[in-house]
């Protein structure tokens, strides 16, 4: 049956796609594209590249039998870090082939994403991805974090227009990291600033506690913030 889930995750990913997409053709030019970014050995025009390759994950998926178990988020964000280098040397390749005209080649990629999500819904099933089984909203809910983690990261290589973060995708975000922590702590707790426990969660700010009590806070007064620093990053 259609999944409620899943229409709230595919909303926030139109809406942080099309923000994060005009803010592009407003602020990323060639004065700035081959410029560094906030990673570290990342481009501009790289990072931009990388947001063709995020969504063209979505669109390579395709069902897999009734039956087939999927992984969690949490289990799917985790194969991340054991491939970074091969996901910057194949963003590298990418951002070097669609040179002539970047924006229009990213754009195929998210026509050809959003059409898929929109073939294989409006149920949730399971599907094949580039790192494994996973329900339809888990794949199209890891979108909704590339581009959010990668706006805020291109909004800080380039700080100029507009925030190109989303507000309702940033705390769907936020809640989606947070219940991963939560799920293997079992701890109560809250997000109180979105943004940074975005940043904590992606490896974008480093870990500190009194970083991490900003950003988040425990539902109940008399608990207090666990120390997550053998939790973190999540991506």
């Amino acid at each position: 049956m259609p999944s409620g889930e899943l229409t709230d995750v595919r909303t926030a990913l139109h809406d942080q796609w099309d923000r994060l997409r005009s803010w592009v053709t407003d602020v990323v030019d060639d004065d700035v594209a081959d410029a560094p970014s906030v990673l570290a050995g990342w481009t501009v025009a790289e990072l931009v590249a990388h947001l063709g390759r995020a969504m063209e994950a979505l669109a390579v998926c395709a069902p897999l039998p009734e039956g087939t178990v999927p992984l969690t988020l949490g289990e799917y964000l985790g194969t991340y870090a054991d491939r970074a280098a091969d996901i910057a040397e194949t963003t590298r390749k990418l951002a070097a082939e669609i040179s002539h005209d970047p924006l229009t080649e990213v754009d195929v990629r998210a026509r050809a994403a959003f059409a898929q999500l929109d073939a294989l819904g409006p149920d949730d099933c399971v599907v094949q991805a580039r790192r494994g089984p996973v329900l339809l909203s888990t794949m199209a809910m890891s979108r909704v974090i590339e581009l959010v983690v990668h706006a805020d990261d291109l909004a800080r290589s380039v700080p100029r227009g507009s925030d190109p973060v989303d507000p309702g995708a940033l705390r769907l975000v936020a809640d989606a990291l947070l219940e991963i922590v939560v799920a293997r702590g079992g701890w109560s707790l809250e997000v109180a600033d979105a943004r940074r426990w975005v940043r904590l969660a992606a490896g974008r700010e480093p870990y500190d506690v009194d970083a991490l009590a900003d950003a988040l806070h425990p539902r109940y007064t008399s608990d207090g913030v666990p120390d997550l620093g053998r939790m973190l990053p999540i991506l």
